[in-house]
């Protein structure tokens, strides 16, 4: 199978698209045939080696945890998924990038109806780290919150997702993207210099949560704000959140499939939308992260590893184009 791989830390040229041995799932997990794969702001930071002490690589490796697809081979005491079903999951391993991958049967949710594979594809990562990021703030009904990065791709959910709390919402994002913002129920606020006056005058002077999904002096703009520390959570300022004792609530606070089913739920049903900014064949992965490392993508960039009904094993469905969870955030749903 074709799979993406690095062999050194570096910039996007590191990255190879390579045949490698098609996997086989062991007890309680299934080979999945990926439809779509969403790419991560994180998984360029790994590549570059920029987060070796947290989370090193191990070469040559994979990348890509969001993923979509066909269950194609089940491996023994699989429970709840069978060959032929359409599923949406995750795997830890940095290995959905790729035509096939092996998932955890427990890292996995079944595919609603309605819910392209773009959407499926692209959900884990942003879907449960926005959600995360809300529940560690609680906005609630009478309380204002603002969302830095609101138009990018855990931003456009976090803003949904708060707002869906009956909070009112302040999207930090440029002027292109303000419409969508507005039309969404948030009020749409430009960032760069002078954004604290501005907020301060969208909030009418009062801000009670803040969440910060793009780092670059959020964290400390909060507390010019007034934003108590506890209220204040940021996805990728760990230090800033530390100086000052805000929270950093991300993925792994919510990471389950019981999250990732609600949020799929939701999409399918049209309560939450996931903006898809491009797909790209995995052929085209440095393609995709040059356009991801710009910073100024509304929405999701995805991956389609595979040509829709390439192979013989789809199920129904194939021309459709577009268990436990110990944390408290999963625990909440």
């Amino acid at each position: 199978m074709k799979a993406v791989r690095f062999h050194e830390y570096g910039g996007i040229d590191v990255l190879r698209v390579e045949e490698v041995e098609r996997p086989a799932p062991g007890p309680g997990q299934v080979l999945v045939e990926v439809r779509a794969a969403g790419i991560q702001p994180g998984e360029t930071m790994i590549r570059k080696g920029a987060r070796h002490g947290r989370w090193p690589a191990t070469f040559p490796s994979g990348q890509g945890s969001d993923l979509a697809g066909v269950v194609v081979e089940a491996g023994p005491q699989v429970r709840g998924f069978a060959v032929g079903d359409e599923v949406l999951g995750f795997t830890h391993r940095r290995a959905s990038h790729a035509e096939f991958v092996v998932v955890d049967d427990v890292n996995l949710t079944s595919r609603p109806e309605g819910l392209s594979w773009d959407v499926a594809g692209s959900l884990y990562v942003a879907g449960t780290t926005a959600y995360a990021t809300v529940f560690a703030v609680d906005p609630q009904p009478a309380e204002t919150v603002a969302v830095s990065g609101a138009a990018g791709g855990v931003g456009s959910l976090a803003v949904q997702l708060a707002r869906r709390r009956g909070a009112t919402v302040i999207g930090l994002a440029s002027e292109q993207n303000h419409a969508w913002l507005k039309d969404r129920g948030v009020i749409p606020v430009e960032y760069g210099q002078d954004a604290a006056e501005r907020i301060r005058q969208a909030s009418g002077g009062n801000v009670d949560a803040f969440i910060d999904t793009f780092g670059d002096g959020y964290v400390e703009l909060a507390v010019e704000l007034g934003v108590r520390p506890e209220r204040i959570n940021t996805i990728s300022d760990w230090q800033a959140a530390a100086r000052v004792g805000a929270r950093t609530y991300g993925e792994g606070a919510a990471a389950c499939a019981v999250v990732l089913g609600e949020l799929a739920r939701l999409a399918a049903r049209g309560e939450l939308e996931v903006p898809i900014a491009r797909t790209y064949p995995l052929e085209r992965v440095r393609d995709a992260f040059r356009e991801l490392e710009r910073r100024h993508t509304h929405g999701k960039i995805v991956l389609r590893p595979w040509v829709l009904v390439k192979s013989p094993s789809v199920a129904s469905n194939a021309a459709a184009t577009d268990a436990s969870c110990p944390t408290s955030a999963c625990g909440s749903s």
